[in-house]
């Protein structure tokens, strides 16, 4: 089972995870006491320790004995601020030789608390020796830091919370990694996600006009030009023939059993199959386009909604 402080070791190096309090009781895997973590340093035969670090803090005589075994320890040691390093981890912390923070993670410090009762003396008391603890916390930050002790104690008594930026110009990091925007997984989900949103161009592209095929009107039967060499019914005003019928019945020149001639306008127009109607050729519907827009609307939605989830 893997527990939240632990020691690896691979080669000559060692990793040591503190995520958890700092406590001479130990009641879940998350806490470390400084009897359990001196003991397996006494064990190590490396040149490099890599202590890891996400604590909010705990007792103060458990956080300055690890403090005190790091330092002794021949191997060189390594701490890296994981999340937060607060009160008496930030002191753990000052136990590096390289002092790492991640852009995203802070350091805290302050001064000892401590609960009390009895009478004025007592209370008195109580309060010289929460100094006294506090100096040498005090100690150890001016001992690896770059700030004077007037400027560590207004730090100190406000209970500040430090940015990495801030840990690296006052000395307490020596060094901060920053942040990769290269994850392999975001890169991904980026390209996808632009893959189906529409950039300003395109969306001012109107859509492609739907191909509507036109007969080609040298492709047609010969039979049918035939046809169209007769007179038509109508042309250019010209009166039909008319035979001589003693019986008044005329009759047109136009051959009663071609088709062609009854598909011609009276105005002598071409027959009304050969051309598409109303102009719609090569015409998109107003009512289709439309609909179209509004489903690709809806679906860019629903994507952007899943991308925004799975970026979470």
């Amino acid at each position: 089972m893997k527990r939240y402080y632990q020691m690896e070791v691979a080669g000559n190096e060692a990793d040591i995870d503190i995520y958890g309090d700092i406590t001479s009781w130990p009641w879940v895997d998350s806490d470390v006491s400084s009897a359990n973590l001196s003991a397996q340093l006494a064990d190590l035969d490396v040149d490099v320790i890599n202590v890891n670090i996400n604590s909010y803090g705990g007792e103060v005589a458990e956080g300055l004995a690890i403090y005190n075994a790091l330092k002794r320890h021949k191997a060189k040691v390594r701490t890296c601020c994981d999340g937060f390093a607060c009160s008496i981890a930030s002191v753990v912390f000052m136990a590096g030789d390289e002092r790492i923070m991640n852009e995203a993670s802070l350091l805290m410090i302050h001064n000892a608390f401590s609960f009390a009762e009895g009478d004025a003396n007592a209370l008195r008391k109580m309060a010289d020796d929460l100094d006294l603890v506090t100096s040498q916390s005090k100690k150890i930050y001016l001992a690896n830091s770059n700030i004077d002790e007037a400027a560590l104690t207004e730090l100190m008594d406000k209970e500040t919370f430090i940015d990495p930026k801030d840990a690296l110009e006052m000395g307490f990091a020596t060094s901060v990694v920053a942040i990769s925007t290269d994850h392999p997984a975001q890169s991904a989900l980026k390209t996808v996600f632009q893959a189906v949103s529409n950039d300003e161009d395109k969306a001012s592209k109107p859509a492609p006009a739907p191909k509507v095929n036109v007969d080609d009107p040298s492709n047609n039967d010969p039979a049918d030009e035939n046809d169209e060499d007769e007179p038509a019914n109508g042309d250019e005003g010209d009166e039909p023939a008319v035979d001589d019928d003693p019986n008044g019945e005329g009759s047109t020149d136009s051959d009663p059993d071609d088709g062609s001639q009854g598909d011609s306008n009276a105005d002598g127009n071409e027959p009304a199959g050969d051309e598409p109607d109303d102009g719609d050729s090569g015409k998109a519907k107003p009512e289709d386009d439309e609909t179209d827009d509004d489903e690709k609307k809806k679906a860019q939605e629903g994507m952007r909604k899943l991308f925004s989830m799975l970026a979470r």
